[in-house]
């Protein structure tokens, strides 16, 4: 009965239109990234993205056919609300990750993009080290998210004919 149910299922998932997501599909073969921060997470993201595809990505900007650009990366903290002692009661945590996509010959394919992200985290000093491990798993998750909107943005670029 139970696997009837399960057979039944799938069926009316794939009936729906239901589909897992896909890597997007970037329709050109080469791709360089430039600007990135010699430390950013946001490169080393994208790259592991990247490396699921069939583009390959080069050093050299000038022989790809598509150059993403970075033109700032950004991360910080403001305090939101404090105790009347100064003591901080809750941060807003902030990416700020700016870049434009463009053919090695300068051509602009995309124009320049201000992506923006932020969370908010309540704290308290008790808790400092569990709350840092906290605004590291945030911003990895504003880093995913950013990654994920580059890859959908690198999806959609058409190259000139």
């Amino acid at each position: 009965m139970d696997r009837r149910f399960a057979l039944l299922s799938l069926a009316a998932l794939a009936g729906c239109g239901f589909e897992l997501r896909r890597e997007p599909e970037l329709r050109f073969q080469t791709l360089a990234l430039t600007g990135f921060p010699p430390d950013s997470p946001l490169a080393v993201g994208l790259k592991r993205q990247i490396k699921r595809t069939p583009v390959q990505l080069l050093d050299d900007p000038a022989r790809a056919q598509v150059v993403l650009e970075v033109l700032r990366e950004f991360r910080d903290r403001t305090v939101v609300a404090s105790t009347t002692v100064g003591q901080v009661r809750e941060w807003t945590l902030r990416l700020q990750f700016d870049y434009l996509i463009r053919t090695a010959a300068g051509e602009l394919l995309v124009p320049k993009v201000e992506l923006r992200l932020s969370r908010d985290m309540n704290y308290t000093e008790s808790t400092a080290l569990a709350k840092e491990q906290e605004a590291a798993n945030l911003y990895g998750a504003m880093h995913s998210d950013a990654i994920a909107q580059v890859m959908r943005r690198l999806a959609a670029v058409k190259l000139p004919s």
